[in-house]
């Protein structure tokens, strides 16, 4: 304290250190600290929670028979579908460079399994290769080399098959940061490396993957994250056969147990905690600076553009296993009165989706969904602004900045499961208790959509540039006026493209929901798994093609706004 500050009044003295740190740092303040207790808050409670009676939940539960199968299970399933996921991702997005100028649009098609909901997905997949009913396996089992079988040769409950449902749906994700590596490759590095007496396999390994580094290590780490925390094809499918992973042990240990057991899944889910904050930084420490990777400027670029046959085959055959297939199956039983290997057009109806839509507690499951959702994107909007606009624009503020990036980056090194854990300890007691109400399932959809509207937001912006801004500044506009005037119209299909981006996310989000929600507060992923463990499989093929018809509603309108890379904005 200065000799020009001793003697004044406490409100003075609070007044001119406040004017020293500047209005602009105390605003950037107030908005990280709300950020900050979203995201830390459920992390503190579900440590705390497991460090109750001396970690007794910790000993309790790692000293089981069955934790070391567990884990095993966990493993394979997160680095099985993530080999997957890389193989037909990195050829995928290999063949997007390789298409023929007409067929250019088929691009969208390794995307759009994003878009289908995962628990639709996998329900697709049982309804095509459960043992006996499935589609699939009675087609097979008509073949010569099956035609003794009474059920099979396919079991979708057991772990391989739910590595492959997984893998197939990562897929889309490594996909997406792939394509974008490869459709910036300087195809004169490539023609250079053929003349200097490499192969195509040699131009492969030598050239092309180390140029596309930085997108491998992304779409790798966000595919290891996804699969390791993978809750939903575990779930539907590991109950029958009994394959049990740290997330479904999570979720028993709060719901199959009497009484619940908050400080067992507390504990089990501190491994999946620490190593996906762990993915996370290792990330970036490998990344380091990403223009090193930087492959051509902005003389003579010219992109990969050789034409391939082959290139549409892999593609379409994505397309028809990771989407089409399982949208037929789950077409043909919500239209039947059954489920049946035998298909009967004859027999088909409507009655499950009037049904559906006759039953109050699944329409209003429908409604939460959509105005829940609308609501969370309406908040994470400026939210993703305010954030994108601090951490490329406020330079002096190093502290605020890096607390800002750590916050919007946690959720997503955190599998869902384990926030949903949190979530529910957090929001169970004071002094915010919302447990019953939508508003912990719209505090959860805001807490989960920061890394997304954050960096939908920063590339949006990055893309302007600082020029009108700049110019704006200089003309005397103040940072709001420069913001509504200027940016924000300049950014209206970015804005509105990540709007109808994160609605579709919201939408078909089940593992936080199923974790959070109340007995008498849905959403229709948790409608659909209550019905589903009801065995009302008819109506909950109705529902997964609702859910579907939504999320497909809202890729739309995400593609009309943002265009057809709205989606590299993830």
């Amino acid at each position: 304290m200065t000799t020009a500050t001793v003697g004044r009044p406490i409100g003075q003295r609070t007044t001119v250190a406040l004017r020293r740190i500047g209005p602009h740092r105390v605003a950037a303040t107030v908005f990280v600290l709300p950020l900050a207790y979203l995201v830390v808050m459920p992390i503190y409670r579900l440590q705390s929670e497991a460090f109750t009676n001396g970690a007794q939940a910790y000993r309790t539960e790692f000293t089981r028979d069955r934790m070391a199968e567990t884990i095993w299970s966990t493993v394979g399933l997160a680095l099985g579908s993530l080999a997957i996921a890389m193989v037909l991702g990195t050829l995928l997005a290999w063949s997007a460079t390789r298409l023929p100028p007409r067929l250019r649009f088929l691009r969208i098609l390794p995307i759009l399994p994003i878009v289908l909901p995962f628990v639709a997905s996998v329900l697709g997949w049982t309804f095509l290769l459960s043992p006996r009913p499935g589609y699939l396996n009675a087609s097979l089992r008509r073949l010569p080399w099956w035609d003794h079988l009474t059920e099979g040769p396919v079991n979708v409950y057991s772990l391989p098959w739910i590595v492959i449902i997984t893998g197939l749906s990562l897929t889309a994700f490594v996909y997406l940061f792939l394509s974008a590596g490869f459709q910036n490759i300087n195809s004169e590095l490539i023609e250079s490396a053929h003349v200097n007496g490499s192969g195509g396999v040699g131009v492969f390994f030598r050239v092309i993957l180390p140029m596309i580094r930085p997108s491998m290590l992304y779409g790798g780490a966000v595919a290891l994250l996804i699969g390791l925390g993978q809750f939903t094809a575990p779930l539907l499918l590991g109950r029958q056969s009994d394959v049990r992973v740290l997330t479904t042990e999570i979720y028993y240990a709060l719901y199959n147990r009497t009484p619940q057991d908050p400080a067992a899944a507390a504990a089990i889910a501190s491994p999946l905690l620490i190593f996906g904050l762990a993915v996370v930084l290792g990330q970036k420490y490998l990344l380091g600076d990403t223009s090193r990777f930087v492959t051509h400027g902005g003389k003579g670029f010219r992109p990969v553009r050789r034409s391939s046959k082959l290139a549409v085959a892999l593609i379409c055959a994505y397309a028809v296993f990771a989407m089409v297939l399982p949208l037929v199956a789950l077409a043909i039983v919500a239209l039947s009165p059954f489920w049946t290997s035998t298909i009967v057009p004859s027999a088909f109806t409507f009655d499950n989706f009037r049904e559906l839509f006759s039953t109050p507690a699944m329409t209003d499951a429908i409604f939460n969904s959509i105005v829940i959702s609308l609501a969370a994107v309406a908040i994470c909007l400026p939210i993703g602004f305010i954030a994108s606009s601090l951490l490329l624009r406020a330079k002096g503020m190093r502290t605020i900045r890096s607390t800002l990036d750590l916050m919007v980056t946690l959720p997503l090194g955190v599998p869902a499961v384990v926030l949903g854990v949190g979530f529910l300890l957090t929001y169970t007691q004071e002094p915010f208790f919302l447990y019953g109400s939508r508003w912990v399932i719209l505090v959860v959809y805001v807490t989960i959509m920061l890394p997304f509207t954050t960096r939908m937001h920063m590339s949006g912006m990055t893309a302007l540039g600082e020029a009108y801004v700049e110019a704006s500044r200089v003309s005397g506009a103040g940072i709001l006026r420069t913001n509504l005037r200027i940016v924000l119209p300049l950014l209206r299909s970015s804005v509105g493209g990540a709007a109808a981006l994160m609605f579709v996310l919201l939408t078909h989000e089940f593992t936080a929901s199923l974790l959070v929600r109340a007995p008498d507060t849905q959403v229709m992923g948790t409608i659909l798994y209550d019905t589903y463990a009801n065995g009302n499989y008819p109506v909950v093929a109705a529902i997964a093609i609702v859910m579907t018809g939504v999320t497909f509603a809202g890729a739309a309108v995400a593609l009309g706004i943002g265009g057809a890379d709205v989606f590299e904005d993830l």
